[in-house]
């Protein structure tokens, strides 16, 4: 759930009352979140979504989510469009009662997982991330509001090694420790990504964000959630695409798989529709990208663990959340083992046939 308290009735009316495109707007709860709060909204026979803004965004991302989404319709690809509030913004600031936004819900369903025919759903994400990219290339936009240290390894492992010289006395340091060892050495071993361009991309490739055809799921309609959008080394954005998409498991196991049937199928959707060449470099940088992002997050969820800082953790399944964010430590890095495996079939995909 988002880390947010519960909305008033009062303050989403007053959110729906700050858009005068809305006519007689109704809203629902939508459930699936973990960071802004959602709702589906109907109005005037059209079908929108109401969101209240996480406090961890500053509500001028909004300006670079209106500048990637007009870029991409006018290249016909689907995007939902932001409405303009009372106030003139792509948003509504409420005071107390947070800051809100409405847009245009794109019909379409969503998978925590990619299901059915894996290798098909991930040719055609492949391919509609290919075309977000391409769409994007020349956009000329100042992005605002940028999260900063995203994939930042360094600033991970020094915060890892923090977490190690105060938390002594924590219940789960034996634990993190024997595996931030394994971390520390798995990063020595990595090959450096190099110098790289940096492209507009999405931020936040996961497999919950690409919207999904209802009638034929094997479809990848359109990208969601535009809250990270900015620019980045495409070994980044794909290394993190890569390791959701090709671990079937998901997140929250403590193993993991690499599905190289479904590596291979996204490279195949994504260099066949890119439209623009990849220099080397960047192709080489691509075959370590899965490896670098995998033991990055397992970096991240290890010193979690010990600092139980991380806002969304399971009450049902963990009875805190330093025990959840070790289980996540612990399937990221096994997904690290696991594409390290596969390397020598990535980087034939990814290097072969130039």
């Amino acid at each position: 759930m988002a880390n947010l308290p519960p909305a008033s009735e009062g303050a989403i009316a007053a959110a729906l009352a700050a858009f005068p495109e809305l006519d007689h707007p109704e809203a629902r709860p939508l459930a699936g979140g973990l960071i802004n709060q959602t709702f589906a909204v109907e109005a005037g026979g059209e079908r929108y979504i109401l969101q209240r803004l996480s406090p961890i965004f500053a509500p001028a991302i909004h300006w670079n989510i209106a500048a990637v989404s007009e870029r991409l319709r006018a290249r016909g690809e689907r995007s939902p469009r932001l409405l303009e509030s009372a106030q003139g913004r792509p948003w509504v600031d409420l005071g107390e009662a947070g800051i809100w936004r409405v847009m245009t819900r794109i019909p379409g369903v969503t998978f925590d997982t990619l299901v059915g025919d894996r290798a098909a759903q991930a040719r055609s994400a492949g391919a509609l991330v290919a075309r977000f990219h391409g769409a994007l290339r020349d956009l000329d936009h100042a992005f605002q509001a940028l999260r900063q240290g995203v994939h930042d390894t360094p600033a991970h492992l020094a915060r890892l090694r923090q977490a190690l010289a105060e938390g002594a006395g924590h219940r789960l340091f034996g634990e993190v420790e024997a595996l931030a060892g394994r971390i520390f050495a798995a990063v020595e071993g990595l090959p450096p990504a190099g110098e790289v361009p940096s492209w507009v991309v999405h931020g936040d490739l996961k497999i919950s964000n690409i919207l999904f055809d209802e009638a034929d799921p094997r479809e990848a309609r359109c990208l969601i959630d535009l809250d990270t959008v900015g620019r980045m080394p495409l070994w980044m954005e794909l290394g993190d695409a890569w390791r959701s998409w090709c671990n079937p498991g998901g997140e929250d196991q403590s193993e993991a798989r690499f599905d190289l049937e479904v590596f291979a199928a996204s490279v195949e959707g994504y260099l066949g529709d890119l439209g623009a060449p990849l220099s080397d470099a960047e192709r080489r940088s691509l075959v370590h990208g899965v490896e670098w992002i995998a033991v990055e997050l397992s970096a991240r969820f290890a010193a979690d663990a010990i600092f139980e800082s991380y806002f969304g953790w399971d009450r049902a399944r963990f009875p805190a959340a330093g025990e959840h964010n070790l289980l996540r430590a612990r399937g990221q890095f096994a997904l690290f083992e696991a594409a390290l495996t596969t390397r020598g079939e990535r980087a034939a995909l990814l290097l072969g046939g130039r």
